[in-house]
């Protein structure tokens, strides 16, 4: 299916939003959903990982931080010892670790040209934007660590995991400023697959890591780069469509990006096929997600943000 806009159908604004805002959020409207933000609430991680010493940690893959070096003792573990100063001082000695018990909050932002796309309700971006806004809320009413990827055809930037109510302006400026329409002819096949590979890189065990996207060009590298990501970190994969990606009506539409047009006669087989390819994918997606134990949420652009996430599951919650 190609991403143009519908000519016959225009965008309608739903959920008091502006037609600008439906296609680009501004900076203020994103700061404004720090209020409802206070209706999430982001589980704790879940209890997978087995510390050394087969202590079973309440912090699923949670990094360890130094904390000192100490003449090593018997029992210590033989893989902890520090070298450089054993051989300093010609005395065996052995890392301390505390465990860290913050949780860093990852936000992956897909802005590919597929997701500049609207019939109804708001652009997928759009959508996408303040969904991950809601959450990097939320993260910091919860004290945790926000960071972020917003990933499109030219390239990904990354947002290393900060503390603060900076952390959150700085992630959020981001979405806005890179909330343009990608140009035409770029490698949307591979630019999903990259920023998703890169995500085990940058977010770190431990972290609760969020995807927004319409997973279009999903391929087993992608799938791959996801099972890797989701044996040290939570998972929540959010796929978003337009109504008009689910359910193809009866007749003639034209479409059109202000370059190519597009006109597609829809009889009764074709929208049966159009129907079953979109379950087809939205399938796809739940399996991957259930298979690898992350959490699955599908978005329409219809739908109002903050009801989309309080439908997360065990990652997220209505405040109580």
């Amino acid at each position: 299916m190609m991403h143009f806009m519908k000519k016959t159908d225009p965008i309608r604004a739903t959920h008091g939003l502006t037609v600008e805002s439906v296609v680009r959020p501004s900076l203020e409207e994103l700061i404004a959903l720090s209020r409802p933000a206070g209706g999430l609430k982001l589980a704790k991680p879940t209890a997978r990982a087995l510390q050394s010493g087969q202590y079973l940690s309440r912090f699923k893959g949670r990094g360890m931080e130094f904390d000192e070096t100490r003449l090593y003792t018997p029992g210590d573990d033989v893989r902890n010892l520090d070298w450089r100063v054993t051989a300093r001082t010609g005395k065996v000695h052995t890392k301390l670790f505390r465990e860290e018990r913050e949780r860093p909050v990852f936000l992956s932002v897909d802005y590919r040209a597929s997701m500049f796309f609207a019939t109804r309700g708001m652009y997928k971006s759009a959508m996408a934007a303040r969904l991950a806004a809601l959450i990097a809320w939320s993260a910091r009413r919860h004290d945790d660590r926000i960071g972020g990827q917003i990933f499109a055809e030219s390239g990904s930037t990354e947002l290393r995991p900060e503390h603060g109510h900076a952390a959150v302006l700085r992630f959020l400026k981001s979405l806005v400023d890179q909330a343009q329409p990608p140009k035409l002819g770029g490698l949307a096949e591979s630019a999903l697959e990259e920023a998703l590979m890169h995500l085990p890189r940058h977010a770190r065990p431990g972290s609760l890591v969020f995807v927004f996207s319409d997973f279009r060009q999903l391929n087993p590298a992608s799938e791959s780069a996801l099972s890797r990501l989701s044996r040290h970190c939570d998972g929540v994969l959010v796929m978003i469509h337009d109504p008009l990606e689910q359910h193809l009506p009866p007749g003639r539409h034209r479409y059109g990006d202000g370059v190519h047009e597009l006109v597609i006669d829809a009889d009764r087989s074709t929208i049966a096929e159009y129907a079953r390819r979109f379950e087809s994918r939205h399938d796809q997606i739940q399996t991957l997600a259930r298979r690898h134990g992350m959490r699955f949420v599908s978005c329409c652009t219809t739908e109002a943000p903050l009801a989309v996430l309080q439908r997360g599951g065990r990652f997220i919650r209505p405040a109580t």
